[in-house]
Order: structure tokens, then sequence, then C-alpha cells
């Protein structure tokens, strides 16, 4: 197959809120194009890009779906993202490797969630933007009304490129304002260009103006001829309409229907003419944050961008041609560890089809597999010198426990989920030293849930997920001194250890043993014996069995039998004397607390502080968010047990709009009446 060459080559990534249509506007593409010989739908199961049975069952996308179209002499890397928060790790890789986004809007909807939220992480990553209003094949649907919002929502820089086509009062195609022709598609799926129909003339006319606008303010020789009222050619358009989406200065609008291919031609050939390529920006952010320049002709670099653990094929790597042109059976350098890989065949993927090329140029995207070593976030170069910058992931922020439903199985988990982890950035995996459960961390119930559905569908693993338990603590607040002692008489040798011991709140963690013996009254090659029992005693608190920290331990009399004694008598003495002796040193059971920071719309400051409240959260201060305006940042600290449910209840304070972080900082004590509830709970459980 013969080498794409760098010019041709437009990645595109498609955002916008969960059911706007992205994957229907990738599917319209491909179509078109001639990618696949029918248009896939994802609510009847049979789209190209959502293959996944997850994905086909749920119909959402959940991963990243590839969708390389050929449209005039352009190559239009399209890469389909999901619109589910809980999958914006599959965002963030694709941001990290298109040229620009398209944001689709659901027409009737309007502006929603997720509209902002990928609008605001295109503007993150830098990349130039568009909008795709689609589904105007219903009639309630109103151009001028979402373009409104659009421009009141994201600035006057959003400019007309195609409106509806209105005839015999219904929509019934897309016009498109650069060409000014009419764009219809038969039942069949044909295309046909006709004369705009005299009923949008209006409409026409008052957004071709908007457009013509738009383009004079990218140049003054353009401006110039715009006032002078005389006629900007195709060419120019289409020039002043790159040059504005690269610098900022036009966010293209179109509009359609992708289901009935609506408007898509258009957006094609906008794509293909006017969208900017990998070099556009000059240079490559490296991971030290200097600039990297782009040299197509330079020697080969790539950068791994996400990784797909298949049970059959294997480890899938998928990357982007940061710089030169890389051939297959190349051997590159890891700039992580220095080791070499060797790139034997290299692919590009369509779906679930791959295509075996000999080469790539510089900024096109494909995948090769079985690399030994390498993983996501690496870079492969000719030198090894070179490194880019990782991509940025959203942090995990809802924790669940992992239960094996078959008894032996926990190696085969941890086996499955290492995997998983290769390609899921936004997972964590641990295992919990207190609890000894095993934690799952992810973006959300449904991410883990799809988590654990690919654990059964890939590994045949079985589990189910349960919450997580608080990692408590028992401490004291007074001293006391207790005598411990074990006597035990059962024929021949018997049992002999008796220990006076001053228990007091220890400035260290664990346990401060100390010893004022005076007269030899508990021999000193027994001490180690009663340190040792207490030790093993603080492993389970006299409260509710929870470990005990902070304690302080002071032997200083007792006595013993010259027969009789030895280190284990001393230990169950030592036992006997914190079983007695701590609950008549005010014990209190202390709770992990951490650092939480909301970032939140200032509109709904009042709510988070309301809800944090509610979760005996202390509010430590608030501020305007420095990066994202009309947002604030709330900083409190709250017990963790509080913030089992989040991630979920924020989203629905917010209509997803807010954001945390968490991180257990420190513990403190429970409240009387919670702890009497914690208390009881533990010994019912016993």
């Amino acid at each position: 197959m013969a080498t794409v060459e760098m010019k041709q080559i437009r990645n595109v990534a498609l955002l916008g809120h969960s059911g706007s249509g992205k994957t229907s506007l990738a599917e319209a593409m491909l179509y078109l194009s001639g990618g696949s010989d029918r248009l896939g739908k994802t609510a009847e199961g049979n789209s190209t890009l959502d293959y996944d049975p997850e994905a086909v069952r749920r119909k959402i996308s959940i991963s990243a779906g590839f969708a390389p179209v050929q449209w005039k002499d352009a190559k239009i890397n399209t890469i389909d993202t999901p619109g589910h928060p809980g999958f914006a790790g599959e965002v963030a890789q694709a941001l990290r490797v298109a040229d620009s986004a398209i944001i689709v809007v659901d027409a009737k909807a309007g502006v929603q969630v997720g509209t902002e939220l990928a609008w605001s992480s295109a503007v993150d990553a830098g990349l130039p933007r568009a909008f795709f209003l689609n589904k105007f094949d219903d009639n309630e649907a109103r151009f001028a009304k979402l373009l409104d919002a659009l421009h009141e929502q994201f600035g006057r820089s959003v400019c007309p490129i195609t409106i509806p086509m209105v005839q015999d009062g219904e929509v019934r195609g897309a016009i498109d304002l650069v060409d000014m022709e009419a764009h219809t598609f038969d039942a069949q799926g044909h295309h046909h260009v006709q004369p705009i129909p005299d009923e949008s003339k209006e409409a026409v006319e008052k957004f071709r103006e908007m457009l013509l606008e738009a383009v004079a303010g990218t140049s003054e020789d353009l401006m110039n001829k715009y006032f002078g009222g005389e006629t900007i050619s195709h060419m120019e358009i289409s020039t002043a309409i790159h040059e504005g989406i690269i610098h900022g200065e036009i966010v293209p609008c179109f509009c359609g229907c992708a289901t009935k291919l609506w408007g898509v031609w258009t957006l094609l050939n906008c794509i293909a003419e006017s969208f900017p390529r990998h070099s556009a920006k000059g240079s490559e952010q490296s991971a030290d944050g200097d600039e990297i320049a782009i040299q197509p002709d330079g020697a080969p670099a790539l950068f791994i961008f996400k990784t797909v653990a298949d049970p059959f094929v294997g480890k899938m790597s998928f990357f982007k041609v940061m710089n030169g042109t890389l051939k297959a059976d190349t051997t590159l350098r890891n700039a992580r560890d220095g080791s070499s890989e060797r790139l034997s065949k290299l692919f590009t993927v369509r779906g679930k089809a791959q295509t075996e090329v000999d080469s790539l140029s510089c900024g096109d995207i494909g995948m090769v597999s079985k690399l030994s070593a390498a993983a996501t976030g690496d870079t492969l170069s000719w030198s090894g010198d070179v490194q880019y910058a990782r991509t940025e992931y959203p942090a995990p922020c809802y924790t669940q426990a992992i239960l094996p439903t078959a008894k032996g199985d926990e190696d085969k988990i941890s086996s499955g989920i290492a995997r998983l982890l290769e390609e899921d950035m936004t997972l964590r995996y641990e295992v919990d030293p207190s609890t000894k459960q095993m934690l799952l961390s992810g973006l959300g119930g449904t991410h883990l849930e799809l988590t654990l559905a690919k654990l059964k569908s890939r590994y045949g693993i079985t589990v189910k997920l349960e919450d997580k338990r608080i990692a408590y603590r028992e401490t004291i607040r007074k001293s006391c001194k207790i005598e411990g002692k074990h006597k035990k008489q059962s024929g021949g040798h018997g049992q002999y250890g008796d220990v006076w011991i001053e228990f007091s709140p220890g400035e260290a963690e664990g346990l401060t043993f100390t010893e004022s013996i005076v007269g030899g009254s508990v021999p000193k090659n027994f001490h180690p014996a009663v340190e040792k029992g207490l030790q093993e005693c603080m492993q389970k608190g006299v409260l509710a069995g929870y470990p005990v920290v902070h304690l302080a331990a002071n032997l200083y009399d007792g006595s013993y039998h010259d027969v009789d004694s030895s280190e284990m008598a001393f230990k169950t003495a030592a036992s006997i004397a914190f079983r007695d002796g701590l609950p008549k040193c005010a014990p209190v059971l202390l709770e992990p607390i951490g650092e939480l920071h909301v970032l939140i719309p200032d509109g709904q400051v009042g709510d988070v502080i309301g809800d944090l409240n509610k979760r005996r959260g202390r509010i430590m201060g608030m501020n305007p968010a420095e990066h994202k305006r009309g947002y604030s940042i709330v900083d409190a600290e709250v017990p963790e047990a509080e913030m089992g449910d989040y991630v979920h209840v924020l989203r629905a304070l917010s209509q997803g709009r807010g954001s945390f972080s968490f991180r257990t900082t420190g513990y403190a004590e429970v409240p009387a009446n919670i702890a009497e509830k914690i208390i009881a709970d533990a010994k019912a459980g016993a």
C-alpha cells in the first residue's frame, strides 16, 4: 500500500455529550468515503466502531474507535471517543494525538454539559475546534437558536459553514455556504446536489454574510475586499478557514443528520481542504516541557498513546508517528529504559479490522503488536534520546473492593487486572495492607462494571464488588497502671509471669516500649517477650478489634519464678495487662481523614459546601480557579468514610461539571455517636 504523505493526513477527534451522535458521524464518514459498505448504527448493534460486546449491549461507546477515511486526496484519521465521564481516559488519549477536534452537539438538546466539557478539554489540549450540530432531521431543532447559544457559551468565533435545507416546511438536507449548494441524500444513500430552495434563501443570505464576515476577519486583504463589496473566492474562503481554525479565529459550525448523511459531505470537504495537519503547530512538547521541532524528513520517532491487551492477538500498541517516516521492520529505542523494540509489522486500524502497511508518514496513526516492554506513554525513537510529553489522565476517584466468586482465584484476578492496567491508565489496583481487601479504583461505577466485564469476557474471571472497608484505628487518651499476671499449674512445670505496666498515649505511630525495672523483679531476658506480646495485641484493639496506634508502655515492676517463668508466660502476662488495662485508658476510635479539593462552577459552590457539611467535612478555604473562568476550588478536610459515593453525588449536584481530588492525610477521632455504631457493628460481625 502506498504511503500517505504527511500533508494529506488529518487527525480529528470527535468529542461531545453522551448520545450526541459521535459514533454515528464517524460511521457516516466511513460510509460516504467507501470505507464501509453499510451505514453502521449503534442502536442496531452493527456499528463498525462499537464492536466490543459490552458496547453493543449497552449501546454506548466505551473506548476510542479508529476510522481512517480517504476523502479526495486526504487521509482523515477519525478518533471516535466515548461521551460517558467514566471513560474520560479514552478522551485524553485521543486529544493527545489529534490535531483538531469536532464537538458533536444534539441539535434538539442543545448545549449540554458534555458539550462544555468537550470544549474545555480541547482548549486545554490546545486543539483547533469545530462543531457538528447533529440530528437536524428533528423538526423541533432550531438552527438559529442553537447558533446563538453557541455564540453565548463559546464566543463569536463560532462560524456557520452549513445550515439546514428547508423544503416544503421540513428539513431535507444541508446547504453548503462555501459552495452555495444544497446537498441531499435519497433513501438508498445516494448523494444529490441541487439548487438552493426558495424558502431557504433568506436564511442562506443571513448566514452566508456571517461566514464572510468571519473570513474577512482573518486578514487585512480579505477585510478590504469584504467592505469593498468584492467577491471572495472559494479558494480564499477555504484558505481563510484553514488559517482561522489554526489560530482560533474561526470555529467552523456544520449541521446535518449523521444517520441520514446530511451535512457530512460538506464536513468531509472542509476537513480535507482546511483542517490542520500534524506539522501545523511546528513542534511537540517534550517530557521536560521543552519544544521538539517536528521534522517530517528527520529520524523516525513515535509516541505510544494507547494499549489494548487482547488475549488472542497479544498486546496491541497504538501510536502516532511524531517525526520522520516509520518503516516496517525498524528497530527503535525506548527513551524510558533504553530498551530496543523491533517493529516488524505495521498496521492501520478501522474498528477491529487491521490493514498491514509498509510505512507510515509523519503525523499518521498506526498500530504494532507484541512489543516486548514498551507501554502507554513511551516514546520510541532512532536515538532513544527523544521523550515526548505523556498524556495527562484524570485520577481514579471511586474505589470498590473485589471479591472472587471462586476460591483460589486471587492470583488469577491479579494477573488479569495487571493486563487491564496496561491499557487503562485511569484504573488503580492495590491490596490494602490493613483490611486485606483487593481494591479497584476508577472513574465511577460504570467504569468499574465494564472493567469486571472485561475480566470475565477476556480471561474467564468472575468477581463481584463490595464497599471498601474503612481502615479505622484505636488509641488511648489517658494513662493507667495495670498488673498482668499469668499463673497456671497443671502438673510438672507450671507457667508464671507477672508484670506491672503503665500504658499512656505515645508520640510514635506504633508501640513505644520502655522498662524501668529496679532490682531485677522481671529479668531482662523476659523483656523482649513482654514487648512482643504487646505488639501482637495491638493488631486487635479492645473497642472494635481495629489496630492500636500511638501507644506507650513502660514495664516498671513484676515478679518471676525460678522454675515456672518462661518467655511464653511473660508474653501471656503482657497480653492480660493489655486486655485489662486499655479499657481503663479512655480508648477511642480513629478514622482516616483526607484533603478534598473540589473544582465546581461558581453558582454551585453553596450546594457543594452544604453537602460537605452533611459529610462531617471541615471547609478550609475557597478560591477562584486560576485555569478555569467561572469556577472555584473548595478545599476541605473530610473523613474517608464519607467519600464512598462522592463521585456520583458531585456529578448529580453539578450536572457533571464538577470534579475533585482526595488524598488521605491522617487520622482523627471519630465522634462518639458514630463510634458507638461502628463498635456495635464490629461486635455484631465478630
